[in-house]
């Protein structure tokens, strides 16, 4: 289906970015791959795809709290693929604390990966896409783009941030045929998840234990979103299929915001 098209994945390295590298890769793609987590995973992953699907891949180690990391990765993506087709803005970092409490350069942090690092990686993508007249932009926001819960004022002003990037963009790009959507997952048992357990434990002074029912009660399904569930949404929004839906967010978040 992607045959021929190149994407980038921040994030890459672990959870759902790389689930969704592998997606993008299992359907044709070149991808480049990005994170600085342990890249024993992503590494598995690229061989793996190169030797059975056929495709390129290549490893970028940009650090995205700085935009002239961020256009370091568009501009070796370019070099090594001649193009950025698919762009998913998934990199992202979490701190749990009362706003009294949150330290600065968490909160600058935040704000610099969750949000910032996708207005730089898409101004540097945009141009191309508009000139090769298709472009797909996936940002993987989160229910708390939509919803905001008590101890994490910098990720949620972050995700609310997405949503206005992803809205304004599907519309400079729709007659270039440039789709850009948001994904909201729920709670996803990912690296980034498991983290956050032992601070909100600690934060509402409570067991972990506790921690993670009070993470899954807002959840209607009482179950943990998978990896390979979000792959498969961003995998349809690359597809024909998927050609009117721009400018919105698919929520894939066991009922949360159906609340």
């Amino acid at each position: 289906m992607l045959n021929g098209k190149t994407a980038i994945v921040t994030g890459s390295t672990s959870g759902i970015g790389l689930a969704i590298a592998k997606s993008l890769g299992d359907a044709g793609a070149n991808v480049m791959f990005n994170g600085l987590g342990d890249l024993s995973a992503m590494e598995a992953a690229r061989k793996s795809l190169e030797a059975e699907r056929k495709i390129k891949t290549a490893y970028n180690n940009s650090d995205l709290s700085k935009p002239a990391e961020v256009r370091r990765m568009v501009q070796e993506t370019y070099q090594a693929f001649g193009a950025v087709d698919i762009l998913v803005n998934n990199a992202g970092i979490q701190h749990v604390a009362p706003v009294e409490d949150f330290p600065d350069e968490k909160w600058d942090a935040i704000i610099a990966i969750n949000l910032s690092s996708a207005f730089h990686a898409c101004k540097a993508s945009f141009a191309g896409m508009k000139k090769q007249k298709w472009g797909r932009i996936i940002n993987i926001c989160s229910a708390h783009g939509l919803r905001a819960s008590p101890f994490k004022v910098a990720y949620v002003a972050a995700k609310h941030g997405i949503m206005g990037l992803t809205k304004t963009l599907a519309l400079e790009g729709a007659e270039f045929d440039i789709r850009v959507n948001a994904i909201c997952p729920g709670y996803v048992w990912t690296p980034l998840v498991e983290k956050q357990i032992p601070d909100t434990a600690k934060t509402k002074g409570i067991t972990e234990e506790q921690a993670k029912r009070d993470l899954l009660d807002r959840q209607a399904t009482k179950e943990f979103v998978t990896v390979e569930e979000i792959a498969g949404t961003a995998l349809f929004l690359c597809s024909p299929a998927a050609n009117q839906i721009t400018g919105t967010e698919i929520s894939v978040d066991g009922g949360w915001t159906a609340q």
